[in-house]
Formats: structure tokens, sequence, C-alpha cells
């Protein structure tokens, strides 16, 4: 603002910032004249639809909407509704406590609000969003909006490691379930149920909302093992279905092979193909494919069309289950000792595939350290160092040179483990593991028939 009282300095900007509040006067009356007002009744009882929820420590659950009808007051009886195919079910009967305003960015204490104000209320500990909640005579729901259903669930679990407890502050089953519980109540869109031996079955709209929540405990300060991405499936007249996405995908021309060609493997099904509009040497793709498949297929489509291609996917509908996927995966590296990783033992294996691991790191028996370039899993020793004599000294290692290796991220970590392996959660690392990490269990179990 000192520059614009400057005469001659930017008088283009300064003329713009003249006009700004007649600009917002003629926006504003255009609102009122064209938009109609809400409909709402000061006098009918008291009625609201929960559309926000969150926890406070000392108020407990605090609910968010926009008030349908009538009024509110602190002390008021209230209870909490719900529609169900055979009615409307009462979910709780309290009493309000605390109500709440929004002015400007801070939240304001009030004894009152009106049909048409936005509150927030404590007082009910049960009701969610999607409900209603009205004064105690009110017997009737407000229509609420149908939300899309889990397609897929990860199962939560204790870090059994030998690494495990070093990066860590939260370890144990019950704060894991506390934290998993605590994000279920505020976000509608997890379902959390309780598993076997500490661990939690975690329930969501895809890998990508389950792999934040996963970032964000990390960053609190839990370790934890997780497994693989599992699709939920229904069973309707005897027949298995499985969630299917709509596809979106925009590629250069000369990418649209390779993206077939993985998309096949995946179950794909291809609706529409064709030239993008206005856009020379792109081609645009319409498809459905099963959730499953889709599992940890962004960073495979993005390395395919080099970070040029765009794909969005979305929930379309439960269908008859299309079969078993392709080969997507090839086996992996497993680690059988416990220590630091050499470089002398690591410039070896660097001929048997793709390393996920430097040297330095720590290992142990069971942790994969690589993809294999074949099809099989291969046991391999990373700690073996080099025979020493008066010849061959130790100081010899500082001239290997390795690859870099590919150091996985969460995101490729979610979609890249297979059923019997898991992911190794720290504050500090991501690391993949077999699910057993004796090598002669996995070997028992490989031989029992898939599910």
């Amino acid at each position: 603002m000192l520059l614009l009282r400057r005469d001659g300095l930017l008088p283009p900007l300064r003329r713009i910032l003249l006009l700004i509040p007649e600009i917002c006067t003629q926006l504003l009356d255009a609102i009122i004249n064209h938009v109609p007002s809400p409909k709402a009744s000061i006098d009918a009882p008291f009625q609201m639809l929960v559309s926000m929820m969150e926890r406070d420590f000392y108020l407990g659950r605090i609910l968010t909407g926009r008030i349908y009808s009538g009024t509110i007051r602190i002390g008021d009886r209230v209870h909490g509704l719900r529609n169900k195919d055979s009615g409307v079910e009462k979910i709780e009967d309290g009493k309000v406590l605390k109500l709440m305003k929004k002015k400007g960015t801070s939240m304001v204490l009030t004894d009152c609000a009106g049909a048409g104000d936005i509150i927030s209320m404590a007082g009910l500990a049960n009701p969610s969003i999607g409900h209603t909640v009205a004064t105690v005579e009110v017997m009737s729901a407000l229509p609420t909006f149908e939300l899309d259903p889990p397609t897929i669930s990860m199962t939560f679990g204790v870090n059994d490691s030998p690494l495990a407890g070093r990066d860590g502050t939260h370890l144990t089953g019950g704060r894991i379930g506390d934290r998993l519980m605590a994000e279920a109540e505020t976000n509608l869109a997890i379902n959390v149920l309780p598993g076997v031996s500490e661990s939690f079955e975690v329930q969501g709209r895809g890998e990508l909302q389950l792999g934040i929540l996963i970032e964000n405990m990390r960053r609190e300060g839990f370790e934890m093992s997780v497994s693989p991405p599992k699709v939920m499936y229904k069973t309707e007249n005897g027949q298995k279905l499985e969630p299917i996405e709509e596809v979106t995908i925009e590629v250069n021309d000369e990418h649209v092979g390779l993206v077939m060609e993985a998309l096949s493997h995946r179950r794909a099904e291809v609706l529409e193909m064709g030239p993008v509009p206005g856009n020379v040497g792109r081609t645009k793709l319409f498809l459905t494919c099963p959730s499953r498949g889709l599992v940890g297929y962004r960073s495979v489509f993005s390395s395919d069309t080099r970070g040029t291609g765009f794909m969005h996917r979305a929930f379309k509908e439960y269908e008859k289950h299309r079969g078993a996927l392709g080969n997507v995966r090839k086996g992996v590296l497993v680690s059988m000792g416990y220590g630091t990783i050499k470089a002398h033992a690591l410039m070896s294996l660097e001929a048997r595939g793709t390393l996920f691991v430097n040297h330095g790191m720590e290992t142990y028996d069971g942790m994969i350290i690589g993809e294999h370039s074949r099809d099989t899993d291969l046991d391999v020793n990373p700690v073996k160092g080099k025979e020493l004599t008066n010849i061959r000294a130790a100081s010899k290692d500082e001239n290997v040179k390795l690859t870099p290796p590919r150091l996985m991220t969460l995101e490729e970590a979610i979609g890249y483990v297979a059923s019997d392996e898991l992911i190794e959660v720290t504050p500090k690392a991501i690391r993949l593991r077999k699910k057993y990490l004796d090598v002669n269990k996995r070997k028992t179990m490989s031989k029992r028939p898939k599910e």
C-alpha cells in the first residue's frame, strides 16, 4: 500500500483496487436478487441435519449443521433420529450443553439460534453425519444423502519385526486401536472393526484414503504393520460381486499401447476410445475396471506415460466378478540375514533384479530388499561381507559403485505388496516384509490352497 501512495507507481493496479468495492456491491446485489432465499420456518419445531462432526477433549462429540426449522437454546431436550428401511429410529436422548457459531475464523458461544443459522452443538454422543437432531416431540427425520460403500479394507496391527520400537512412541495395539476409533468417529468414510491379536480391519473408499490415514499416524509417532489392500466383495443370489470403477484416461498417442496392455492384465474393459478434441497427439480412453485391478496402478501409469498422462477414477457399482488378474508383479528378493547391509553383497545382487535398499541400512530375516527379475521369490544374504586377507582389505568396499536403489514411498508400497506380505510403517522408515519371517514357515504356508 505504501507503493500505491506514491504518484506514478502502479496506476493500473490502483485503478483496479478502486473498482473493487463497486464490483463487490454489484455482485452482492445480484446474489440477493437472483438466488432464492432458504426455506426455513422459525415457528416450527427444531430440526437440524448433521453435516460435520468433530471431537473435543472436554465437550465430547460436537455436531455441526444448518438449522432447518425452529429455534434451539442451551438446556433444551433433544434427540437424534435416523432413517432406516423399517422407519425412523431414535438414536439417543440428551440435552444441549453448548451452542457455538462461527464469527470469522473463530468460534463464539451463543445462548440460542434459529432457522437458517449454522451452529455447532454439544450434548449428544451417538448421532453422526447424515442424522437428524430435533426436539423430543419431533419423530420424523430429515432426508439425507447416500454414501458410496467401502470398497477396500486393510488390517492395521502391531509391528512385530526385529527392528520394532526403534523409531516410534506409540507401539501397542491399544494405542493403535484408540487412534483408529477416534478417526472413525470423525471420518464417516472409514469403518473400523476389531480383528484378532490386537489388529483392526479398516474399511475405506480407496487405497489413497487409507494411505493418508497411515501417513498421518506415522507422523504422530505410531509404529505398525499394515496388510495389503483387500477388495470387499458381495454375494447376491449365490453370485460373487466385486466393486467396479469408471476410469477416464488421457495420454499421448505413443503411450496408448503400454496403457492398454497394462489394463488388459487388470481385467479392464474399454467402452470408448478416440482423439481428444482440440488436442492433437492425445487419446482419450473411457473404461471400466475392478477396484482390485487399480490398486497400485497409479504409479505404474505415471511411469508408463512419463508423467504426461491423466487418469480419473470413480466408483460405479458392484458387478459380477471378472476373474483372476494377469501377472502384474514379479517375485521379490527376501533377506535371510540380520544386520547391516553390505555394499559387497549388493554388488552381486544387482544382477538379480531391482534393489529397494542401500548399503548401511538395517535388515532382518524375511525383509524384502528388492524385486526379483523372475516371477519367483529368491532368498538372499545382503549382510555377507567379503573375505579379508592381507591383500583384500575392507577399505576396498569404498570403490564399489552401485546403481541407485528404488526407495519405496508409502503410496508405492501399498500398491506393491502381495497377499503374503506386510508393510512395516515407522516414523522414519517404510519397509516391506513377508508376513511370516521364518523361511520354513513361508514354504509351509505357500503349499496351502489360497482363499
